[in-house]
């Protein structure tokens, strides 16, 4: 069931078409990718989804209702611009914002004091916000975004500024809170990540959807015959005895074994080549090579 969906929506600003005809739909208790290039779109749709802005045609629905500023207190939004007022401390900034989202002071004292723990940064509960680094910053500002439990989280390139170390507890958090029963869409250039997080995706391209659907479907989709074989033998007899199956795409040599990757002709299937060529070596490995979400990225965008 979808939590949250975007049919047709077509957004103008003077000359440029920023999008057009965009439909997307966000399954419930899930993460969803919304991929693109810069100027694809992507801002301009989460904008929207946030009612910051307006579409000039098209409709929103929110858990089965027309989205409304009464939804806007389910919904915590992580902007790709980040901002924290710097002469104020960071406890009571963070308070100050749970409070705006409509947290009573001592829950939302309780419940900040355990997500500062978890992040490290308790100790810094009375400094100024200019004291803290970029990533000390933008774990307070990920904290306040999720801070109130919503039932849908629009994060717009969440891991930014963060090191590996502190990405990953992120990325971790956010499957912890799908787990919990949170939705997500995750705008993001980190291709690892997506992989890593999203069930779903879309992509834009030039104000238009190019791509939609289950990455693990995506992918098979993408395809293309294409197998890492790892063998003991000769090259030259390895090329020979697969013959007109399949063309040899790189070769390389790790110690005494040869790892090949090959492309399928026709209507041969891998079994034919590994029929063809256990003959005259050993094969010690097999694998099909589908694109991941990056090449797949590319070529789309390239098309």
């Amino acid at each position: 069931m979808e939590l949250f969906s975007a049919s047709n929506i077509v957004k103008r600003y003077a000359n440029h078409t920023a999008l057009n005809e965009v439909s997307i739909a966000v399954r419930k208790q899930s993460v969803f990718g919304l991929l693109g290039p810069n100027g694809a779109g992507k801002t301009s749709l989460i904008r929207i989804m946030n009612q910051i802005t307006g579409p000039d045609s098209g409709s929103l629905l929110f858990n089965g209702e027309k989205l409304s500023p009464k939804h806007i207190s389910q919904i915590g939004y992580l902007p790709e611009e980040r901002g924290l007022y710097k002469k104020m401390q960071v406890g009571e900034h963070a308070l100050y914002l749970a409070q705006l989202k409509g947290m009573k002071r001592t829950e939302a004292i309780q419940k900040l004091k355990i997500w500062f723990d978890k992040f490290e940064i308790g100790g810094w509960w009375n400094k100024k916000v200019e004291e803290l680094s970029k990533g000390m910053q933008q774990k307070v500002q990920f904290i306040v975004t999720v801070l109130h439990e919503p039932l849908l989280l629009i994060l717009d390139e969440p891991f930014s500024g963060f090191d590996p170390i502190n990405a990953n507890s992120v990325k971790n958090e956010l499957l912890r809170l799908k787990e919990a029963g949170s939705t997500i869409i995750l705008s993001t250039h980190d291709m690892e990540s997506v992989e890593e997080l999203c069930d779903d995706i879309a992509l834009l391209n030039k104000s238009k959807k190019i791509l939609e659907g289950a990455v693990t479907d995506i992918r098979k989709t993408f395809r293309s015959n294409t197998y890492e074989l790892e063998f003991a033998g000769t090259m030259l007899g390895f090329t020979n005895a697969m013959g007109g199956c399949a063309q040899l795409l790189d070769q390389q040599q790790e110690g005494e074994l040869l790892k090949v990757r090959i492309r399928l002709i026709g209507k041969a299937s891998v079994n034919d080549v590994l029929e063809s060529v256990i003959r005259v070596c050993q094969v010690n490995g097999v694998r099909e090579i589908i694109p991941t979400v990056r090449e797949i990225f590319i070529s789309k965008v390239n098309e």
